[in-house]
């Protein structure tokens, strides 16, 4: 068969969500509360009440809601915890990413200075801390922050489910596609199951 007559093939679409930041994502790059202790310990640092910075969110969104409540209907009320919880969960892990990244720059720095040859890497005048120190206390301060928003984050999922009597879930929504009606997509994906 040519390949001016051949027939042509519909390619098969996939239906594309926006993925949303999950708790468990939070908790897999941000440190709990030991970890948090300990680099509070190591680097001099304040420790956090991390109790009582998860009691504290979990009860103002609490009262949030109860104020609420007569002006929001069930629906109006879940769609809005959704919201302000999906930003709180969204700023954890934003914090813990970028945690990770100054734990993996503090690791390079620190791994550089056992290497005699580089006069770079060395400790800097007496009275300053090297760039290692320096990327070392930077990554501890992060750990704390991505600590504090991470416990933040998981008062706010508690209240919602006190709230709403059901488990915090981001919302995931289908990618935009204007153009295509409900039937021009049925019927996209109808010819591209025969082939």
């Amino acid at each position: 068969m040519s390949s001016s007559t051949r027939s042509t093939k519909t390619k098969a679409r996939v239906v594309q969500l926006r993925k949303g930041t999950t708790l468990e994502m939070v908790r897999l790059c941000c440190p709990d509360a030991n970890q948090s202790a300990l680099i509070s310990e190591s680097f001099g640092l304040a420790v956090l009440d991390s109790d009582g910075i998860r009691d504290f969110h979990e009860r103002t969104l609490i009262e949030s809601a109860d104020a609420l409540s007569e002006g929001l209907s069930d629906k109006a009320m879940q769609i809005h915890l959704q919201r302000i919880v999906g930003s709180y969960v969204g700023s954890a892990f934003g914090a813990g990413q970028f945690y990770s990244k100054a734990v993996t720059e503090a690791k390079d720095a620190t791994a550089r200075l056992a290497n005699d040859m580089r006069d770079e890497d060395r400790d800097g005048p007496v009275g300053f801390d090297s760039a290692a120190q320096r990327k070392r206390e930077f990554a501890a301060d992060m750990g704390i922050q991505a600590h504090a928003l991470r416990m933040a984050a998981e008062g706010m999922v508690a209240a919602y489910e006190h709230v709403v009597g059901e488990s915090w879930k981001p919302y995931e929504r289908q990618a935009d596609n204007p153009g295509q009606t409900v039937s021009r997509q049925a019927a996209d994906l109808q010819m591209a199951a025969l082939g």
